[in-house]
Parts: structure tokens; sequence; C-alpha cells
């Protein structure tokens, strides 16, 4: 009899457990469906709102492991677990998580930081972070980017965020500040207008905003004339260049001589040294 009861029990146990089971396992799937569906939602809603894809991956992804993670708790709540401890267990795991991986978190805040308000974009020559190069992509965590020497460079998010980033291809135009000292017995008005015909001369050089030439400071070997012509971004660094050398041979063709430093030595001796 007390054989029959035990079985009968068991049975009864076995019942109630699958039950349970059943119960847990149908609110995984339904609950993992509906995340689906949210997830989807989400994802067409982002997307209309222009955001970078990247984000929009991230962010979604971020989002349905938070969901799968209530869900599981429910479906450990429907087998009788205490859903408590569960919650508790998962918030003490995402905590630790977070510690060790802070200077990712950051970066990743970061990076939806520059995702959001595209203080650059891909394609743009930027100074950020310590390094100069052209924005490859900008990934969650980190953005990679090309030096001049072709050097495939990553820099992590926080670096670049939390620095002044100058993006230099973000306007049209930029100004040309060219420094050129010439010597005081050279004739001033010859060198403004020998760089202002050259200036005039080079079809990069844009008539509005007009070009600036003066003399900006008086040094202690030389005349500083500036000359400052405006181009279009991508004519910067080569007229520059080209300006230099166009100058600097038109100078040398007309004397006006552009002095360097250099030191004489004066060697001193007295008369019993001499005798």
């Amino acid at each position: 009899m007390d054989a029959l009861m035990s079985q009968g029990e068991l049975l009864a146990l076995a019942q109630e457990f699958g039950l349970k089971l059943v119960l847990a396992l149908a609110t995984f799937l339904v609950g993992r469906w509906v995340a689906k569906l949210i997830i989807k939602g989400m994802r067409g809603a982002l997307g209309r709102s222009k955001i970078d894809a990247t984000l929009i991956g991230f962010l979604a992804t971020v989002a349905y492991v938070l969901m799968i993670a209530v869900v599981v708790i429910a479906a450990l709540g429907q087998l009788g677990i205490p859903t408590t401890s569960a919650a508790a267990l998962l918030g003490g795991a995402g905590v630790a998580v977070g510690l060790s991986l802070k200077d990712q978190l950051s970066s990743f805040a970061a990076g939806v930081m520059l995702m959001v308000f595209r203080p650059f974009k891909q394609g743009d020559f930027i100074n950020a972070g310590g390094v100069s190069g052209t924005v490859e992509e900008v990934r969650v965590i980190a953005t990679i980017m090309r030096s001049l020497d072709n050097e495939e460079v990553t820099v992590p998010n926080n670096q670049i965020w939390g620095d002044t980033i100058t993006n230099y291809s973000a306007r049209a135009t930029r100004r040309i500040d060219l420094k050129i000292g010439i010597s005081y017995d050279a004739d001033i008005d010859t060198a403004k207008r020998i760089a202002r015909e050259l200036c005039e001369g080079d079809e990069r050089v844009l008539s509005e905003p007009a070009l600036w030439i003066g003399v900006t400071e008086l040094g202690d070997s030389a005349v500083t004339i500036t000359v400052r012509p405006w181009v279009k971004s991508g004519d910067w660094w080569q007229t520059k260049c080209d300006l230099m050398e166009a100058i600097k041979k038109r100078y040398d063709a007309e004397d006006i001589v552009i002095p360097y430093p250099q030191m004489d030595v004066y060697l001193h001796r007295d008369a019993a040294q001499a005798a």
C-alpha cells in the first residue's frame, strides 16, 4: 500500500512537473516570438530616423538580449524557481561584466554619441584623439581611420569623444596661410605684388572670399608677409605646396632675399697670446 502510494505521488509529481515544463517552454517560445516582433518594429522605426546602421544593429541586439533575459526569468518562474534569486544572479553578473568592461562601455557610449551627433562622417579628413587621417568606418567601439601614408589606425571612440575634433572636410572651402620672411633691404611692394600675381594666376584660388596679403610682423632678421588665399577643401594641401614653391622661385629671380638664421662666431686673443 505504501509502495502504491509512493508510485501515485511520484506520478502526480511527474504530471505536475510536466505541466510546469510545458508552461515554461510555452512561455519561452511565445516570449521569444514577441521579442522578435518588437525588435523588428524597433529596427524599422530606427531605420526611418536615419540613425547609423551599425548603431541600429547594436541597440537591437542589446534590446533583444534584455528581453530574452526577462523571458527566461518568467519561464523559470513557471518551473517554480524563485525569480528573485534568478534576477539577483543576473544583476550581479551584469555588474561584474560592467566593471570588467568599463573601458569598452565608455567607448560604446562615446560611439553612440558620435553616431547620433555625427561630428564627422565616412570619407572626412579629421584630427581626433591625437590622430590625423581619413575616416574609413565609425564602429560602436572604435573608429577606423586611414593615415596620410595609408596606414590603418584604430582609435577608441572614448579617446575621440573626449578630445577636440577638427574636421577639415566639414566646410567646402579652406584658407591657406603662407608666412614668408623677406630681407629688410627687399622691396615690400614688389614682394606683395609677386605673391598676388601668383595667387591670382592659380585657377584653384577662389575669388570669394577675397585674397588678402599684408605685412604681419617685423622680426629680428626678416619682414613677415602673410598671404591668405581661399581654395576648395580638397585643393588645400597641393595648392599650398605649389604656391610656396612658386613664390620662392619668383623671389629668387627678382633678387628678393629670404633670410635664414645664421650665427657669426668671433675669436678674440689678448696681446700676450698673440705674441
